[in-house]
């Protein structure tokens, strides 16, 4: 499926009832790379691909300080490209995992340490402010089983201090959630979802009751949980579509509050992906997917 059409095609949304985006937006992971263990990819593609999703209509774009291989670095690729940045984009940013020596995100900060990441974010991505930011919990673990109150108590601070507009949580479980929206609205849940990996559903039914943005990473499969393509491309076949943009298209499917963040380091593979926000499954589609 390919079409001149923009991310538009797949509806907006009003994040944290003041910054209105694009549902399709652009998750920049794979910009410096392609696994946080493989080799580093051309800076100069990356900030083609940062330009062109621009161009497609793409305004919300997730990131993280710890998207990096080598010098090849997530924000910088993002300030450099998009510089002075356009009134209606917003960036949001992740906070909590540190890098370990092998480069992987192992690691969790502290309380305390919050303050000097979000601070780095904003000097790197060359901002006064953050839009969002998520407080990213746990390594590559499944959510649950730690508080945290006191860590998100911290960007909370910053929040009313003004270096954060809107606070996030990644990686949470239902009573981390809860005990977030204790201490301070919550604007978007950042959890491992996609077409097949749904154990997510309950979350999700109620950030879209609370008006709460929903943002899948992996939205095209990831980490242990990958796409079976065979299931999807038939699918696709029906709509000249790929088994991705078919992913996509069931996620701006499953709830108003979705926002889909694919990434890529592919200029071709940016193209499909905001084409798939033009994708209209039917309920024959829908039924077939979550059989």
């Amino acid at each position: 499926m390919t079409t001149n059409l923009t991310a538009a095609a797949g509806g907006d949304f009003l994040l944290g009832g003041d910054l209105r985006v694009n549902r399709l937006g652009f998750g920049a992971m794979r910009l410096p790379t392609g696994t946080f263990a493989g080799p580093a990819r051309d800076p100069e593609t990356g900030m083609a691909v940062l330009r062109r999703a621009v161009e497609l209509g793409v305004n919300h774009i997730d990131t993280a300080g710890f998207y990096e291989r080598g010098d090849v670095r997530a924000h910088e690729l993002i300030r450099e490209a998009l510089s002075p940045y356009a009134d209606d984009l917003v960036i949001a940013t992740k906070v909590g995992p540190l890098r370990g020596p092998d480069g992987i995100p192992s690691g969790e900060a502290t309380p305390d340490q919050l303050r000097g990441l979000v601070e780095e974010d904003l000097r790197r991505l060359g901002l006064d402010r953050l839009d969002l930011v998520y407080l990213r919990v746990g390594g590559l673990t499944p959510p649950g089983g730690e508080p945290i109150g006191e860590r998100f108590e911290v960007l909370a601070g910053l929040r009313e201090e003004g270096l954060i507009r809107h606070l996030g949580v990644s990686n949470v479980d239902a009573a981390q959630f809860a005990e977030a929206r204790a201490i301070a609205p919550v604007t978007a849940v950042q959890n491992h979802f996609h077409v097949q990996h749904g154990a997510d559903g309950g979350l999700l039914a109620q950030c879209a009751e609370l008006g709460v943005a929903f943002v899948p990473y992996f939205p095209l499969g990831g980490g242990d949980r990958p796409l079976d393509r065979d299931r999807l491309a038939k699918v696709g076949a029906r709509h000249q579509a790929t088994p991705e943009q078919v992913a996509l298209a069931w996620l701006l499917a499953a709830s108003p509050v979705m926002l889909a963040i694919p990434g890529t380091g592919s200029l071709d593979h940016l193209e499909e992906n905001v084409a798939a926000a033009g994708l209209r499954l039917t309920e024959e589609d829908l039924a077939e997917l979550t059989a």
